[in-house]
């Protein structure tokens, strides 16, 4: 099954108590290429990037089996550009710059060729441009899972509602689910955001895991307790992507498999956060993956005897 997946292609400068770099590649929708890719293909981006690009890290992402038919490529401008740094506790950062760029004039168009994807990862962008990418589907897709920020909560909330309407999925952090629905319960803003339109919530906690919500069932996922976090510079959005890749490898959205993918979301995050930017993600293989799911399924497992 195929998987379109739309959101920033750009460069970071990151700055960590392990350590700084001045560029190196990012974007929600490169982490999510790199994780889905090791689990479904073709990956379909959706993306627009400048001439400062490197074309070795495009060369990178076909050997993975993305498709870049979708990536609008700007001659006469640069990429999409980012910096921050990140506090002690590591689950805070202050931003130092954001360089729009090529994003400024971000008009996504679903090629031909992507049409009839089953799955649809939406990164964090605009509201409207999220519905733009849903409305150019000629074929709805099985889901579309989509993630957004506190930002867009506040510039463009009225556009935002609009969005979660046409989708299946909502994935957040624990802040964001509070600003979104003005509730501190974590159980009662899943709640408030199903009723907003999307079957399925998953609101992440960071080092604590995450939570998956569908009606009334809940379903929690530890993190993985790691000796350092290097850099957590698009440990969501690798989450989201290992997340849906698996969806998008079994074709199976139940409620029960989605459990599978929350512990494959975040393995895949789990391997981000040990280096800067996606470095780590592209040294992995497929037994590394499979050692890291094995250690959440042991640290989750246990019997134990009722009386």
């Amino acid at each position: 099954m195929s998987l379109i997946t739309v959101g920033t292609m750009a460069f970071d400068a990151i700055e960590t108590p392990f350590g700084k770099i001045s560029k190196i590649v990012g974007g929600s929708a490169t982490y999510v290429a790199y994780a889905a890719s090791n689990f479904v293909k073709p990956v379909q981006q959706i993306s627009i990037i400048g001439n400062d690009f490197p074309q070795e890290e495009l060369d990178e992402l076909r050997n993975r089996g993305v498709h870049l038919d979708g990536v609008e490529i700007v001659p006469d401008k640069k990429s999409f550009f980012w910096s921050g740094r990140y506090h002690e506790d590591m689950n805070s950062r202050d931003t130092l710059t954001t360089d729009l760029n090529v994003l400024a004039d971000f008009d996504p168009k679903v090629p031909d060729s992507y049409q009839g994807a089953e799955f649809l990862m939406l990164g964090n962008l605009a509201p409207k441009i999220q519905l733009n990418v849903i409305q150019e589907m000629k074929k709805r897709p099985k889901l579309i899972a989509m993630d957004t920020m506190n930002f867009w909560m506040e510039s463009a909330m009225s556009e935002l509602k609009i969005v979660l309407k046409y989708v299946d999925m909502l994935i957040v952090n624990d802040a964001e689910a509070r600003q979104l629905t003005g509730l501190f319960s974590l159980v009662k803003a899943a709640k408030s955001i199903m009723q907003m339109g999307p079957k399925y919530v998953i609101i992440k906690k960071g080092e604590h895991g995450a939570l998956l919500f569908q009606d009334d069932e809940v379903f929690y996922a530890p993190a993985l307790p790691l000796e350092d976090v290097f850099d957590p510079t698009g440990a969501g959005d690798t989450f989201a992507g290992g997340f849906i890749g698996h969806l998008a490898k079994t074709g199976d959205i139940s409620f029960e498999n989605m459990k599978r993918a929350i512990i494959v979301g975040s393995a895949m995050a789990s391997f981000c956060v040990e280096k800067f930017g996606p470095i780590r993600l592209k040294e992995i293989n497929q037994e590394d993956i499979n050692n890291r799911i094995q250690q959440f399924k042991d640290l989750v497992s246990f019997d134990i005897e009722l009386v």
